[in-house]
């Protein structure tokens, strides 16, 4: 079972230094989430680990046009925070005496009843004003910091992570959850309704908020599904493209909770850079994936060649993701529609295929033979064996040594083989590698006492009890 990650958003006036808070505590963890193919920036939203916690980061400086009025825009935009926020960081100028601007923020996130924490950004200037200044505004937690000259950040994080659940890892319930993704207007709800009307074996409506993920529990051939549908993730009216909008994060939530996501496309507006980046975040989180065309029954004249035609430019879009199977659909004459559950049970079967390590070894070392894998002049990447550590989706370590010098195009060739051996359509593999050379000096260090026991170092310690 998956969980919903916890939001925390960032919010004030203009030139407060949001975005260089935003900036600071995403770079800190090396976890930028916008790696999506087709993305042109990456700087509002972001995933946070720390300290065994992880979290949605959001800033809102790039949530709306730089060129609106402050009056127009910020009602709404503190609206969504505190909707969908579990914790609301207000950031105000500490160099400038608090502004009515700054009390209606204020009061506006408290009034949210979320945990409000009060951020007094550009504390290392000189005329910075005494913390006490900014008790007026209400908010009992007020941090200093200086997110130019990275002061108080680990603070602000500490204090974050005390409002937030730690992660950890839940035990499988045995419910597949679906999630429909896509853009506005392309047919999630209709198909959502379709498929929950189909089966007569409705479990519950599960309740939820008006303005959250809409789920619905059923049954099928005997197995206990649950549809996330994401139809709510932009208002009627707002056609900004790309990730701009709050309520995006439902649509990210109901990523992380899901095991596969359909991603559905309109048959008459097919391949827009939105999809590319909606396809690339499922990928990202690991989850199963199909793309789906809806609305079929809209194309005239189609036939076999109409969708022939179609599949590869479809797949073109989607070369990143070509182990994505790709299923055409209509609601209104209900083609298919029963077929995506069948095609959700095989996902989760291939995302939980367990392969033999001996297989494994025989195609590295076929691999090997046939094409090995380049470096430089007098240093090349030894790949000594291979092993499946974990599923959903399937994971696999590579042991050898130089391998920092192994080429993406021979990480690609790597996969393609073991899709080749077993059957992974619908699910993404991830491939690690570990150095023995640095495993061994690591191991060497903790036992002196030189350095001390990292995460990574536990992770590498929970891999080999798998192999052994």
């Amino acid at each position: 079972m998956a969980s919903k990650l916890p939001t925390v958003a960032i919010i004030g006036q203009a030139n407060v230094g949001k975005s260089s808070l935003f900036n600071r505590m995403v770079r800190a963890q090396q976890a930028i989430v916008a790696r999506e193919a087709g993305t042109t920036r990456d700087n509002v939203l972001g995933k946070v680990e720390y300290k065994y916690h992880e979290f949605w980061l959001v800033d809102t400086a790039g949530l709306k046009d730089p060129n609106d009025e402050f009056e127009a825009t910020i009602q709404e935009q503190i609206t969504e925070a505190a909707d969908a926020a579990d914790v609301i960081l207000v950031v105000v100028d500490s160099t400038q005496y608090v502004s009515d601007q700054d009390r209606f923020v204020a009061k506006k996130a408290l009034r949210s009843k979320k945990p409000v924490i009060l951020v007094t950004n550009k504390t290392d200037l000189k005329d910075a004003l005494p913390t006490d200044e900014f008790k007026r505004l209400g908010i009992k937690t007020i941090l200093p910091a200086s997110a130019e000259h990275n002061r108080g950040i680990l603070t602000v994080l500490d204090n974050i992570v005390e409002h937030i659940p730690a992660k950890h890892e839940e035990q499988d319930d045995d419910v597949l959850r679906i999630a429909l993704v896509g853009r506005p207007n392309v047919g999630k709800s209709y198909l959502f309704n379709t498929l929950a009307g189909k089966q007569q074996a409705i479990v519950a409506n599960i309740a939820g908020t008006t303005r959250d993920v809409n789920r619905v529990a059923l049954k099928y051939g005997g197995r206990s599904i649950e549809l996330l549908d994401t139809a709510g993730m932009r208002k009627p009216g707002k056609q900004e493209v790309g990730i701009e909008k709050f309520s995006v994060l439902r649509t990210l939530q109901a990523i992380e909770e899901a095991d596969v996501c359909f991603l559905l496309m309109d048959v008459n507006e097919l391949n827009t850079q939105l999809d590319q980046r909606l396809g690339g975040i499922i990928d990202e989180a690991g989850k199963g994936m199909a793309i789906v065309i809806s609305k079929w029954d809209s194309v005239e004249g189609k036939d076999a060649y109409t969708r022939d035609a179609l599949a590869p430019r479809i797949a073109h879009t989607f070369n990143f993701t070509p182990w994505a199977p790709l299923i055409f659909t209509s609601s209104v004459t209900g083609q298919n529609v029963t077929k995506l559950f069948d095609l959700a049970l095989d996902i989760e079967a291939h995302r939980k295929t367990q392969t033999k390590t001996r297989t494994l070894n025989d195609l590295l070392q076929k691999a090997i033979q046939k094409h090995p894998p380049a470096g430089l002049k007098n240093t090349h990447p030894k790949l000594r064996y291979i092993v499946q550590t974990d599923m959903s989706p399937p994971w696999f370590v590579i042991y050898g040594s130089n391998l920092k010098f192994v080429h993406w195009s021979y990480k690609r060739y790597l996969e393609r083989l073991i899709r080749e051996t077993y059957n992974f359509a619908g699910t993404p593999i991830r491939l690690s590698f570990r150095d023995e050379k640095q495993i061994k000096a690591n191991k060497q260090r903790i036992a002196e006492g030189k350095a001390p026991v990292t995460k990574a170092y536990k992770q590498q310690k929970n891999e080999e009890n798998k192999t052994t």
